[in-house]
């Protein structure tokens, strides 16, 4: 059998790749500078961007962009941009059009170390609290794979969103048990309905390191993920390591969905509706997708921290229930039009 490398196909898809990053980096420094000048206080623009620029520690409006605005805007960055990442990684090695860091349980298993951490070791750094959210996405990954792959057919796209849903919903109810018997029912609910606020610059420093080593981990994979896109028999016959491509990808996804799920809280539906929007616009190259992803997802996430912040000011919505929103009927619509791609 003769195979067609990717790279005769995606080629004419360059052009498109080309003006979708240069229409999302500049729609994602509009959205960014938005969120730096809008907020709960109300200040002058002027004002705000001259904090940025010319940063006077004595003036309260400085300090507000200076502790609160920008680190808060860059944290949206990094977890949308990880979030979306995420998605398009996994959906590219399972070839399930339905893959995603919420649905298949990873960030829920994240999410209970987190609170585990919280209810027994209190006193714990940032740190600690990341390695404890990267443990947690390890072990509810390998739940879920295996749960799916219990049975004659073994793993499948179906039995995998059934199995992630399942250990989503079990990993729920521990955390919300030990939210109410350690007294932590507070913190943890605003912690998980989403939010970058309260995020300062020595916790992004923590994280960014990691968030790199996970950006180009993925950009240095994703020739190796379209191909095996294909198919592991086509990818195989190329001369790919499926199995080392499945590994490396699942380190990448429990790296970047551990330190999302640290910064904002276990946000869910970026990384499933992300890689399908850009995929109408540069192919179905992940070298493409996977850039675009990591953008749009950006672009996405400050625009819904932005929104939760203005529209019932000076309360806040959370990003997750605006992602909720938005998300449910999305993903109604995908299981619906993505059926025979499951079967």
């Amino acid at each position: 059998m003769q195979v067609t490398h990717p790279d005769r196909g995606s080629r004419k898809w360059l052009g498109s790749f080309a003006i979708c990053i240069v229409i999302g980096l500049f729609l994602l420094a509009i959205i960014s500078a938005l969120s730096i000048s809008f907020g709960a206080a109300e200040m002058r623009l002027a004002t705000a961007w001259n904090a940025v620029f010319h940063y006077n520690p004595g003036m309260v409006e400085h300090k507000i962009v200076h502790t609160i605005r920008l680190p808060r805007m860059l944290a949206s960055l990094i977890a949308g941009c990880s979030l979306a990442m995420c998605g398009a990684v996994m959906q590219g090695t399972t070839r399930n059009p339905l893959a995603d860091s919420g649905l298949m349980g990873i960030s829920a298993g994240s999410t209970l170390s987190i609170a585990i951490c919280m209810a027994f070791l209190p006193g714990s750094t940032y740190g600690e609290r990341m390695l404890f959210a990267f443990l947690g996405a390890g072990v509810a990954t390998f739940m879920t794979y295996y749960i799916a792959s219990l049975g004659k057919r073994g793993i499948t796209p179906q039995r995998l969103v059934l199995a992630g849903i399942s250990i989503s919903m079990l990993f729920g109810a521990f955390s919300q048990y030990i939210a109410i018997r350690y007294n932590i029912g507070q913190s943890l609910v605003y912690w998980t309905a989403g939010s970058a606020a309260g995020v300062n610059w020595n916790e992004l420093l923590i994280v960014f390191p990691f968030f790199a080593m996970g950006v180009l981990a993925a950009f240095a994979l994703s020739p190796s993920i379209t191909i095996l896109s294909l198919g592991e028999e086509v990818a195989s016959g190329i001369g790919l390591r499926p199995r080392f491509v499945q590994g490396a990808a699942t380190i990448i996804v429990l790296l970047l969905t551990g330190l999302s799920v640290i910064v904002i809280g276990p946000v869910g539906f970026v990384g499933l509706i992300v890689p399908h929007m850009v995929r109408h616009w540069v192919g179905v190259d992940y070298r493409y997708i996977i850039p675009a992803s990591a953008v749009y997802g950006a672009l996405l996430t400050v625009s819904a921290d932005l929104i939760g912040r203005i529209i019932n000011k000076p309360f806040e919505t959370p990003i997750g229930i605006i992602f909720g929103v938005v998300g449910v009927p999305y993903f109604l619509y995908l299981v619906r039009t993505q059926r025979g791609k499951m079967e």
